[in-house]
């Protein structure tokens, strides 16, 4: 009996692209940190933002909210503790939990952020219309949806 070829033709796949453009994206986003002295990688802004947004989050629900596994959470957490981003507290009804709040360093960072943040989002978004923009998103959920929707077949 033959095996069917399976045939691939990856360089005219989606995933290329999107791999390529998100290490454009980290780089930029990386050099525009240094250059404007912050010693922030992606991932701590990532939380810094959540934190923003809703303070004192337990350590569990910032992994899922991060798509982060419990143990890379703890281990960027730590890193954010010496800086002085962050603190983590036991919860007062359960001692098991941590919380997570932003110190008075990690806002004043968070702020410093923003202006990066804008312009790179504006640099991305360069000659791109509205529309385009909205077809973008909505492809990148179908991929996603496609992803969250199935199990692997190995």
């Amino acid at each position: 009996m033959k095996s069917k070829k399976i045939t691939i033709d990856f360089e005219t796949s989606i995933a290329p692209w999107l791999g390529k453009t998100m290490k454009i994206v980290d780089y930029y986003m990386h050099e525009s940190m240094t250059s404007n002295s912050l010693d922030l990688t992606k991932e701590q802004m990532i939380v810094l933002k959540r934190l923003h947004d809703r303070d004192g989050i337990p350590q569990n629900e910032l992994a899922f909210l991060t798509l982060r596994n419990k143990s890379s959470l703890t281990r960027l957490l730590v890193k954010m503790e010496k800086k002085g981003h962050i603190v983590r507290k036991k919860d007062p009804l359960d001692k098991r939990v941590n919380n997570v709040y932003l110190t008075s360093m990690g806002r004043e960072t968070y702020k410093k952020t923003r202006p990066i943040i804008k312009n790179l989002i504006d640099t991305m978004e360069t000659n791109i219309s509205d529309i385009e923009k909205e077809q973008m998103i909505a492809l990148l959920q179908k991929i996603q949806f496609n992803f969250t929707s199935t199990k692997p077949s190995l």
